[in-house]
């Protein structure tokens, strides 16, 4: 593989991708798959671990917690991780530690160790997109970012659609151990492949860490979003979800005016990045987008499986016709995205999304299940319209320099916001739900508002009303959907152009 030069620019398909960025793409795409599959497929298999280990819910849920809250941690740490050693080695390290955390999450041998090795995947897992987005971005450029995006999305659209698929095998038919096992030879070929085909870093020495702005930002969104965690269990209202939300929020407001105060040219996340309206405008959009869907799409599988009494792999296989949607879009609104801009598409990708939701919002415990997977198949296509378009748009404008502290601050954005979005559209749904019980009284009314403790002998019977209530809640989510339109109609709306770097150089490209 030859060096990157600005003269390696020129060559090749300038409106294609070359071969080299494929490369550099499917290499992120491999470590992508490790990561986000992760966060879904584990999900599934709570119930067998909570048997297993002898173990309350309570402790069992801190599987998933203690990796989320790893995953907050150690995301504001890329932006500056990447340029003081480098995006190749930071990836490679990342994958490593993820890789590691895998093989030990599936020799675990108690409750205890497994969540210990589940932080460990965490802060593997939370470096991985960031670092890879930022190598494919510098590689490719802004007019061809739209491509390259739209590989990247294929494992962000596709992990919660086969996560419980192969979770559901491997839990049912193997052993839950795969569940982590499975990541290891992918590991290995995504590390063998890194070494030989990503670039050669190009680190800065003299990057100084943001050591105040570390103490405030990584412990506040650790917090924010556990508090946003207990919320659907205990209600926004307890102290076990109040406290911690109040003390992330206040944490990441002074983190705000420190990040503004500083005269440093080195911040741990750049505000100054905002002063872009692309950047600003594609940020309000993404929290949005965010908070409504990935808020939802935790909810359509529990409706397949409490309104339906669907089983996990049952449920994967009827939400897989969205990953076929979005496979037949994402490609073709990437090279869009590259010809016309990614404006254009996201003001008829969020539509799209919202026209699907709000069939959503009719759902009942018979609604035929055709309709909601051609229903599901046109939320793909909006989801390819949407998703990748609106991360382009943000990098369109910045040079190759800022691209590490973007990728880093967007990945913070989704990151609230969809726990965000989880946690208010849980917490509504167990209000409509124990609004609909409460009316039928006896056992019903005793199971709660929580989804998962209405008994199976009583969930056929109350089905037409917990479907009712899934319904009511989806509504939440399209008027989300639809406040996500207004700062979309900022997006750049005009092809990507060239932008050069502080020295005059544009974006270099590398070439195998």
């Amino acid at each position: 593989m030859s060096s990157p030069t600005a003269s390696s620019a020129t060559t090749g398909d300038a409106d294609g991708l070359d071969r080299g960025t494929l490369a550099i793409a499917w290499v992120v795409v491999l470590g992508a798959i490790m990561a986000i599959l992760d966060t879904t497929v584990v999900n599934v298999a709570i119930d067998h671990l909570t048997r297993d280990f002898d173990a309350p819910l309570s402790t069992i849920q801190w599987i998933v917690t203690g990796y989320m809250l790893a995953l907050a941690t150690v995301i504001p740490l890329t932006g500056w991780a990447a340029h003081r050693f480098g995006t190749k080695r930071l990836y490679m390290l990342s994958v490593a530690l993820f890789l590691a955390g895998s093989a030990l999450a599936g020799t675990a041998w108690s409750a205890e160790s497994l969540i210990g090795f589940r932080v460990l995947q965490g802060l593997g897992g939370g470096m991985i997109m960031p670092a890879g987005m930022t190598i494919l971005t510098q590689a490719a450029g802004p007019q061809r970012i739209g491509r390259v995006m739209a590989i990247v999305g294929v494992p962000m659209l596709l992990g919660p659609i086969l996560g419980p698929i192969l979770g559901g095998w491997l839990v049912d038919d193997v052993s839950w151990r795969w569940i982590f096992f499975i990541n290891v030879p992918i590991g290995v070929l995504a590390l063998v492949l890194a070494l030989r085909i990503l670039p050669r870093d190009r680190p800065s020495a003299t990057e100084r860490l943001d050591a105040v702005g570390l103490v405030l930002l990584s412990p506040g969104l650790a917090a924010l979003i556990y508090g946003l965690a207990e919320a659907p269990e205990a209600g926004f209202g307890s102290s076990s979800a109040l406290i911690p939300i109040v003390v992330g929020a206040i944490l990441v407001a002074l983190f705000v005016v420190h990040g503004l105060r500083r005269a440093n040219a080195n911040p741990l996340i750049d505000l100054r990045l905002f002063k872009e309206r692309s950047v600003t405008s594609a940020a309000l959009t993404l929290v949005l987008f965010s908070t409504a869907f990935f808020g939802a799409m935790l909810l359509v599988p529990l409706y397949f499986q409490v309104a339906r009494s669907e089983s996990a792999f049952d449920t994967g296989l009827l939400l897989a016709p969205q990953g076929l949607g979005a496979m037949i879009m994402m490609p073709l609104a990437g090279r869009l995205t590259d010809k016309i801009g990614p404006g254009k598409l996201v003001l008829v990708g969020l539509p799209v999304i919202a026209a699907s939701m709000a069939v959503l919002t009719q759902v009942s415990a018979t609604t035929s299940y055709w309709l909601l997977c051609a229903d599901f198949v046109v939320m793909g296509i909006g989801m390819g319209l949407t998703m990748m378009p609106t991360m382009s748009a943000a990098y369109q404008t910045l040079r190759r320099a800022a691209v590490a502290r973007a990728t880093t601050a967007l990945n913070i954005i989704q990151q609230v916001g969809g726990a965000v979005g989880t946690a208010l559209l849980s917490v509504l749904l167990s209000d409509a739900i124990a609004d609909k019980l409460s009316a039928l009284g006896g056992g019903a009314a005793a199971a709660g508002g929580s989804a998962s403790s209405i008994p199976p002998e009583l969930r056929a019977q109350v089905a037409p009303f917990v479907a009712e209530a899934f319904g009511s809640t989806f509504a939440w989510a399209v008027v989300l959907l639809a406040l996500s339109i207004v700062p979309a109609l900022l997006l750049p709306r005009m092809r990507p152009q060239p932008v050069a770097d502080e020295d005059g150089a544009e974006p270099v490209l590398v070439h195998m």
